[in-house]
């Protein structure tokens, strides 16, 4: 029996109810509704029994005397239970050439402050560009209060290790054998995994409330959904596909950052506030649309039915008008309060850069809102710093606090991995922190997220496996995702068994994994990636919610000396401070030690090959910077042929090799029983990573 069938209809006594909070909220009294809609001349609340029912039980219509402040319409239903679901409806001005206002009362329109959503009866395509029939929407339900209480310690990212990964695919795939597979409360099951491996955070793919039907007809033809979520309706709502009870969506959600929390592992998301799920002008109808189309949206000034589109996704979210403004620092305001997120990766961030008009704005506001919020201060907030509309923002995101995902330094470092001569000097400049974008206007080496791989594009598996794309299975006939990938198959393209192309495949993940955790600034690595996980060369897995996409845990097992190693090297990162510096390398001693923090050499001894355009080898001493804490010298030969390689002085010390990516496990990687080096050369095998401790 359904939740609509077990409670039978009953009708509620209304009165006029308050303009705060938005949304639906539990009083003494029952329920308070309240919404945004200036420009609407008539508002009526349709209340449903359950996500389900065919029909709502009680359409309530406000009146702009009782139940009208100034923007925003409000009714308070008395005695009404938590979990009914409800929907809007609202009639008013359609000029969509002239102004942009586009009320339709055809339309039921999902509640933009809704805590808890559910799309049981959703069919996108009944909507898009057509009228509706029926009640087929997604509904907001009305969720319980949130229990109060927050007693965590706010940390940046100093001394931070990202894990990038999607909550329904960490637990999908049956080998998670968890209780409920693809929910937040699976993977509250798996938290001592990430314990175990040495991660500080863990970065969300989007957890608000998604469209999965957002996706071309040839995609949906293929049975294949929205798998990332980059296709946001509901902003206050968790997905409600990673609930097991989606009326309880906050709790769940907070059940999770709790769980982790515990674990000392902080939540970061990913958000999408650059454009909604409801797409251009054929697009569906949800929310936004109905509601407010003419300010929250990027509109065309001439013919103003057109949505600017700098997303590449039909729209583009007008971010710097007041009210999306507002509404976008509450919200996340909100995640940080109420649903104790600790910071967030705002998607084509480069859209808060631009004004009405869709040009740059210097000064945007949006930007300095959000760091400037008395919640959101305190958290991380990283930027991915450009737009499909061409806004590059790399080094120069507007602001002050911002990191930025570094898309220069995946590129420099796969570049040179995989071999590339001349490039040196920026590979040396990545290593260090990224100084050349950053440390002009007085930013610091957390402001750069370090990564070679990320949920958009290429495994760490299939970047050294797979020379171009192979996105067939995605239904768009290979055109979809990036031919700039920067990688190289080690010798053949796809599967082999050929021994000696594995072997080096291998070695050249490791030697990703090991520059990106000798770097300054934050590492993030991708979820799978510490197990070799592929996804056959797709370099656009968001529309496959299946084994090409979901983690395998069988892989663990599988895989445990790449696992080991990656553990080793966040263990190796956590245990020298010189790696995790809060400022950037000068070439003098740290206080309290002898060393400079940074001595630059290639082959010879204090001569760095940066004018040699066939160099592909770059070594550097590393000072120590914590009391006590020994000096680490690093090579790093992708040549393909093995180097002698001459060894600094160590203060009457021996080096000790710890890590060597050439050597099979356990010796690739031995922080407590590194061999010692007692000449003055170090032998470094072709395309490899060597790091010596002095002890």
């Amino acid at each position: 029996m359904t939740d609509s069938e077990a409670r039978p209809p009953r009708i509620y006594r209304v009165s006029n109810g308050s303009r705060f909070p938005p949304g639906a909220s539990v009083v003494p009294e029952g329920v308070n509704f309240c919404v945004y809609c200036r420009h609407a001349t008539r508002v009526e609340l349709l209340l449903y029994a359950g996500p389900d029912s065919p029909e709502p039980f009680q359409v309530i219509t406000l009146s702009p005397g009782c139940n009208r402040s100034y923007f925003y319409w409000h009714v308070l239903v008395e005695d009404l239970p938590v979990r009914t679901c409800y929907t809007w409806r609202v009639d008013g001005p359609h000029d969509t050439q002239q102004t942009g206002r586009a009320f339709d009362p055809r339309y039921e329109l999902l509640d933009p402050f809704a805590r808890s959503v559910t799309d049981q009866l959703w069919k996108r395509r009944s909507v898009a560009g057509a009228a509706p029939t029926g009640h087929a929407s997604c509904r907001a339900v009305v969720t319980e209060p949130m229990a109060s209480g927050d007693t965590r310690v706010f940390h940046g990212l100093d001394d931070a290790v990202i894990y990038e990964l999607h909550v329904g695919g960490f637990t999908r795939d049956p080998s998670s054998g968890v209780r409920h597979p693809g929910t937040f409360a699976g993977f509250i099951e798996k938290i001592p995994y990430l314990q175990s491996l040495g991660v500080t955070h863990v970065e969300l793919l989007p957890v608000m409330a998604f469209d999965v039907q957002d996706v071309p007809p040839a995609v949906a033809a293929l049975g294949l959904s929205n798998y990332w979520g980059y296709s946001t309706h509901s902003y206050y709502s968790p997905h409600p596909r990673y609930c097991v009870d989606p009326a309880r969506a906050p709790q769940e959600f907070r059940a999770l950052t709790d769980a982790l929390h515990k674990a000392g592992i902080g939540v970061l998301l990913d958000v999408v506030f650059n454009h909604t799920a409801e797409a251009g002008e054929t697009g569906p109808v949800i929310n936004f649309k109905g509601f407010a189309n003419d300010i929250f949206y990027h509109l065309d000034c001439a013919d103003r039915r057109h949505y600017r589109d700098y997303t590449g996704c039909g729209n583009t979210v007008n971010c710097n008008h007041p009210l999306a403004t507002a509404f976008i620092v509450h919200c996340l305001e909100y995640w940080v309060e109420e649903l104790g997120v600790d910071g967030f990766r705002f998607d084509l961030a480069s859209v808060f850069a631009r004004d009405q008009h869709g040009e740059l704005m210097s000064d945007p506001p949006l930007p300095w809102a959000i760091e400037s919020s008395r919640v959101l201060s305190r958290v991380p907030l990283i930027a991915e710093a450009w737009d499909a509309g061409g806004l590059y923002h790399v080094g120069a995101f507007p602001g002050m606090a911002w990191s930025e995902w570094n898309g220069r330094y995946r590129d420099v470092m796969r570049r040179f991995v995989r071999g590339e001569v001349g490039i040196i000097g920026d590979v040396a400049m990545c290593m260090a922190g990224s100084a050349d974008l950053y440390e002009d206007d007085g930013r610091l080496p957390i402001n750069s997220v370090n990564f070679v791989t990320c949920h958009d594009g290429f495994t760490l598996n299939d970047l050294v496996s797979y020379n171009t794309k192979h996105n067939e299975d995605n239904g768009e006939a290979n055109r979809d995702g990036s031919n700039d990938n920067l990688s190289w198959n080690c010798g053949a393209e796809g599967y082999t068994d050929d021994s000696s192309i594995l072997r080096l495949r291998r070695q050249q993940a490791k030697n990703l994994m090991a520059t990106l955790f000798l770097s300054q600034g934050v590492p993030m690595i991708l979820s799978g990636d510490e197990v070799l996980r592929s996804q056959q060369g797709n370099n656009n897995s968001y529309c496959h919610d299946n084994d090409m996409s979901w983690f395998d845990w069988r892989s663990t097992e599988e895989q445990p000396d790449m696992l080991r190693f990656v553990g080793e090297l966040i263990a190796l990162r956590k245990r020298h401070a010189s790696l995790r510096r809060r400022r950037f390398l000068t070439g003098t001693p740290s206080p309290g030690h002898t060393l400079p923090d940074v001595v630059w050499h290639g082959e010879r001894l204090n001569s760095p090959e940066w004018h040699d355009h066939n160099s592909r080898l770059l070594a550097f001493t590393l000072g120590g910077e914590a009391p006590g804490e020994p000096p680490l010298h690093v090579v790093l030969n992708m040549h393909d042929c093995s180097r002698q390689v001459a060894l600094p002085a160590s203060d009457g010390r021996i080096w000790r090799r710890i890590v060597d990516t050439s050597l099979e496990s356990p010796q690739d990687i031995a922080l407590m029983h590194g061999v010692s080096d007692e000449s003055e050369e170090c032998h470094v095998r072709a395309r490899s990573v060597v790091v010596l401790e002095a002890t």
